[in-house]
């Protein structure tokens, strides 16, 4: 069954007969075909232009545990709250957790800690896998956040601002290089795989902001349902669903040329035949019958307990090797102990969270180093802010700290067994080499071939950028 043309009022016919129209009304529609073919192409071409410089990285593998995992109880290992335990902390200000009447003394670490590696890095117990990597990592244990709340927390690591609504580091990315696959996406998230929630602020962590809106995450759920909606409906034939794209071009276009919208347009366009290629493409990335069972139970495939983390991990390592530039790992939900967010227990609380995801992300990382993707591929782990040295008064937790967090990186350029910044004796703030988001942000953009300086967008009679009017880059570990 053919497509029909589109009904013309004929006293508008004179109006719009231009070359556009008669495209869109040639040959039943093949114009317009032809015409959203174009579109789709050239916005394609457009986002996969190059970088400023020669990148050492040519995707991103972010891992977010989200909550805020606490820096002095992970990989910046402080023996002075072993001596201080139970003492006050003095000169502490009450407003810097998010709970101030709830200010208890110093707590040392439960969890034991050893060196690893020929660089002797300081790991705690809780990461026996990962700790096997870190002469491949380095380690910034400065890092700090303007912010002590989750919701704004979250939207500066991602976004480099505050608030809400603003341009993510994965839409910068995919609007600065765009896409290496033409029928995959950019720009892909995975939420927390125990079905524990999305992150707090949801979407806004993964949005393209003012950016065109193809540049935002799509978002891949579970293994059981990936991709929601990517199945055609029931009775949809390729051949249908193709007249129902061209017909949907056909009316965007008509619309364009009377609203002068047409890069928005394009951008529908653009989405609109990407989400029909990725309906033949995705399936085999989240199929992982082709890998070995030795690759999966590197992954912890095996094991229940960290199996949902291990796929989305092994799902990212596919992603990448198909061209898509950056992919986004969340683990921990909304809500607070549903996370890495330790205010009540933090023995509890990070034991579950640190079996869940350890040997998958070890797994990542050996498993790009023997593809001889590690090169190529940059993979960052932190979360929003660290916890503070203190108890949280009711508990055996520790409040939120965005004086100091550690954040860690590999590959893609990045000079392993390497420590960058330092805390001081109680790992509460940073006291040398002190590293701001906007810093991460810029080394993050410059490893990929993109001077943060550069990679602007014009939006309401200002050029915005990703560091806003901060920001360097961290030469020491490159």
């Amino acid at each position: 069954m053919s497509a029909e043309p589109l009904p013309t009022p004929l006293n508008t016919l004179a109006e719009r007969l231009s070359r556009r129209d008669w495209l869109q009304r040639a040959g039943n529609g093949f114009g317009a075909l032809a015409l959203a073919q174009v579109l789709a192409d050239d916005a394609a071409a457009e986002s996969t232009r190059s970088g400023h410089h020669p990148a050492s990285a040519q995707s991103v593998i972010w891992l977010f545990m989200n909550g805020g995992p606490s820096q002095i109880d992970t990989w910046d290992y402080k023996p002075e709250l072993a001596r201080r335990h139970g003492q006050e902390l003095a000169g502490l200000d009450p407003t810097t957790g998010f709970f101030p009447t709830a200010i208890g003394p110093v707590m040392q670490s439960p969890f034991a800690f050893r060196q690893y590696g020929a660089c002797g890095h300081w790991a705690s117990e809780l990461f026996p896998h990962l700790a096997r990597h870190v002469d491949d990592v380095a380690f910034l244990h400065a890092c700090w956040a303007e912010s002590n709340n989750h919701s704004p927390a979250l939207f500066q690591m991602n976004s480099g601002f505050t608030r809400q609504g603003m341009p993510c580091f994965g839409a910068w990315v995919a609007y600065g290089l765009g896409s290496l696959s033409r029928n995959l996406p950019s720009f892909v998230v995975m939420t927390d795989p125990w079905q524990r929630g999305q992150p707090k602020g949801h979407g806004q962590n993964w949005t393209a902001g003012f950016l065109p809106q193809p540049f935002q995450g799509t978002v891949l759920a579970d293994s059981d349902e990936a991709l929601p909606f990517a199945q055609p409906g029931a009775g949809m034939t390729p051949s249908r669903q193709r007249q129902q794209i061209d017909m949907l071009s056909a009316l965007n276009q008509e619309y364009a040329a009377r609203s002068g919208f047409e890069d928005r347009m394009a951008d529908r366009l653009a989405t609109f035949e990407l989400a029909m290629r990725m309906q033949s493409a995705a399936p085999d990335v989240v199929d992982l019958a082709t890998e070995t069972v030795d690759t999966q139970e590197l992954y912890g495939l095996h094991d229940p307990r960290c199996a949902p983390f291990g796929w989305q991990c092994l799902v990212a390592r596919r992603l990448i090797e198909r061209g898509v530039r950056c992919v986004q790992i969340y683990s921990g939900g909304t809500e607070n102990e549903q996370s890495w967010d330790g205010h009540q227990n933090i023995v509890t609380n990070h034991r579950r969270f640190a079996m869940e995801t350890d040997q998958p992300i070890a797994g990542l990382l050996a498993d790009l180093k023997q593809r001889g993707l590690l090169d190529s591929t940059l993979v960052i782990c932190n979360g929003e802010f660290g916890r503070l040295p203190i108890v949280q008064r009711g508990g055996s937790g520790r409040d939120h700290n965005p004086h100091a967090f550690t954040t860690w990186l590999a590959g893609g350029g990045i000079r392993g067994g390497v420590s960058h910044g330092v805390t001081d004796e109680f790992g509460f703030q940073g006291i040398e080499n002190r590293v701001s988001i906007p810093d991460l942000h810029a080394t993050l953009l410059w490893l990929l071939g993109l001077n943060h300086e550069r990679l602007t967008y014009r939006h309401q009679g200002r050029d915005f950028r990703l560091t806003d009017v901060s920001g360097r880059v961290i030469r020491e570990i490159l």
